[in-house]
């Protein structure tokens, strides 16, 4: 499975995608070593990059980036700051008997390529899409059931329906296909003596083949690989492209950086210009949510180590409301010794004593959401573990691994320098790949208009507003954070402007053409491609040149669309348009 992961990783580099690691992999300093992860998952600690010098010393950090700069003590070289400190346990057991899993996130651009590229290296006709199957929900059941017994004229008893209902809870009523999940078949098997294969919706013409029973069914007979698509990976290309910067060079301690999760002074922006927000996250990934924003303003925090906890914390179920908020705000923990992460339950327990098997028992338990058995409940007393601790254990329904929050970070601290340091670079990333919400007469005609546009759009009560209309708000704040930053836009030149990405035009951004109200994405790649080739023509250019046939005219004659025109026997395509034609 490493090597699998490895050849992956290794290919999208090679192409000039970095690749993010999800769940647990990151605990593993071998997945660090061979590539696959860009987490270190040993203590805090220095190294050389030029003689090779470490030093593991305890300074008293939780996370290696927070550790103070030093000068390396045998050439004199800046030394390299590393060491997340996460469990290897987390990933494979304390008996290695956990099934481990390795989930990437590739760039969303280049995901279709990590997919074919597992056939290079099993082999055609080895690797398949992992296949889903939607099945009828209780409620569904129960609506079909009462709609049937209405068609037929039945009496409907309310007990009779459900015991029907509970016939069909659970039918399969249609099949899918997993986001990034590919099935392995081993050399030497046949598919079909583990799952029957077939085109997603039936259609033979598609070149993808998915399983056809329920991945969840055989992933225990067959490799499952998780090759999933997202943002962050793409944004840092079109980021690394626009400034030439290479991201693996940043570092992760930068107090501007830093200071964007207290306040907007590092951005030069006033809070009354942004509708009132105070906060220098917006737009970040994971970060510029109204629900992480509040936690950031509570939690105040002020390291790397802090910003993995909130990651952590936002990530979870009922780990933070009703949890650890309380809990912070009673003076019973801080940031830094709430329960944040999945890890930081083991690490806490065995310090205070538990034997280690146990604690990562009880870490499991906890993180599933299965609470605690009395005797890990009674380990924790005996061991002096305090009772808001052991009541915070009680309340959580998941936790997030340490390692996904540290990967998450180390992105999002990458994007935010660009958005300190290199805004125009950061907003025309932000908007060309995130902000899919953006419409270009609402936005992008003035920050006047935008902020008569945003009092029509908060208008309208929470409960009537679709998803698209709040993800239009979240992007409305954005332009308004671009504009108090003194940016502005120019108008669209349609032999300037991409389909889909946003350009720079002297000290401004250049909106997509995508960013037209009713222009798809396939018609805004065509008039790129041509404007690229030829001049489009004017419309006096039609009237000297382009003159419709005699038959067209005639079938306007016949609708009456000539009423209005002198008695001419030939109309050119600018009088069509005149005509609303």
């Amino acid at each position: 499975m490493y090597i699998i992961a490895q050849k992956l990783v290794w290919k999208s580099n090679e192409d000039g995608y970095l690749v993010g690691s999800r769940g647990s992999v990151g605990s593993s300093f071998v997945a660090n070593m061979t590539g696959i992860t860009e987490v270190n998952s040993l203590k805090p600690h220095y190294r050389c990059p030029n003689c090779k010098y470490s030093d593991f010393t305890d300074y008293g950090y939780k996370n290696g980036f927070d550790l103070p700069d030093k000068n390396c003590p045998k050439c004199g070289h800046k030394l390299d700051k590393d060491g997340m400190d996460i469990p290897f346990e987390t990933f494979l057991g304390f008996d290695g008997d956990k099934e481990p899993d390795i989930d990437l996130n590739f760039s969303s651009e280049y995901q279709s390529k990590a997919h074919k590229y597992t056939e290079v290296i099993f082999g055609a006709g080895q690797t398949y899409k992992a296949g889903t199957v939607g099945t009828l929900a209780d409620k569904n059941a129960y609506g079909i059931v009462k709609e049937y017994y209405e068609l037929m004229d039945m009496p409907k008893r309310a007990a009779e329906l459900d015991r029907v209902a509970g016939g069909i809870m659970g039918v399969k009523n249609s099949t899918g296909q997993h986001p990034g999940g590919i099935v392995v078949l081993p050399d030497g098997e046949d598919i079909n003596s583990f799952t029957p294969t077939q085109h997603p919706a039936d259609d033979p013409e598609s070149t993808i083949i998915t399983t056809h029973f329920d991945y969840h069914k055989i992933d225990h007979n067959l490799l499952k690989l998780d090759i999933l698509g997202h943002d962050d990976p793409t944004m840092v290309r079109m980021l690394e492209d626009l400034t030439g910067i290479d991201v693996k060079t940043i570092p992760m301690d930068d107090p501007k950086v830093l200071s964007l999760f207290a306040s907007t002074e590092a951005i030069g922006a006033d809070p009354k210009d942004i509708d009132g927000i105070d906060l220098g996250c917006l737009g970040l990934p994971e970060l510029g949510t109204n629900f992480v924003m509040q936690m950031l303003k509570e939690a105040k925090p002020k390291t790397f180590s802090d910003m993995v906890k909130i990651s952590g914390l936002s990530h979870g179920t009922d780990v933070w409301t009703n949890n650890a908020s309380d809990y912070i705000k009673n003076g019973d923990c801080t940031i830094e010794t709430a329960i944040c992460t999945r890890d930081d339950i083991m690490i806490y327990l065995i310090s205070k004593g538990l034997e280690p098997g146990l604690a990562f028992k009880t870490m499991e338990s906890v993180r599933k959401g299965k609470g605690l058995q009395p005797e890990m409940e009674q380990a924790m007393i005996d061991n002096d573990v305090p009772q808001w601790y052991i009541d915070s254990c009680k309340k959580i329904k998941y936790m997030f691994p340490k390692a996904h929050a540290c990967a998450y970070m180390v992105m999002a601290f990458r994007i935010a320098h660009f958005k300190v340091y290199h805004p125009l670079a950061y907003y025309a990333a932000f908007f060309s790949i995130r902000a899919t919400g953006f419409d270009y007469e609402k936005m992008a005609l003035g920050r006047e208009e935008l902020q008569r546009r945003l009092a029509l759009n908060k208008s309208v009560p929470k409960v009537n507003r679709t998803a698209r209309d709040d993800k239009e708000l979240d992007d409305m704040h954005l332009v308004l954070e671009f504009y108090a930053r003194g940016f502005k836009f120019v108008p669209i030149d349609i032999y300037k402007a991409k389909a889909r990405h946003f350009t720079i035009v002297d000290g401004a951004l250049m909106p997509s053409l995508v960013t037209l109200q009713g222009l798809g994405e396939k018609a805004a790649e065509m008039i790129e491609d041509t404007a690229s080739k030829k001049k489009f023509l004017s419309k006096d250019d039609f009237k000297r040149s382009c003159k419709v046939s005699d038959t067209i005219v005639q079938l306007m004659s016949g609708l009456g669309l000539l009423d209005e025109l002198p008695d001419t026997d030939q109309i050119s395509f600018s009088d069509m348009f005149d005509l609303g034609v």
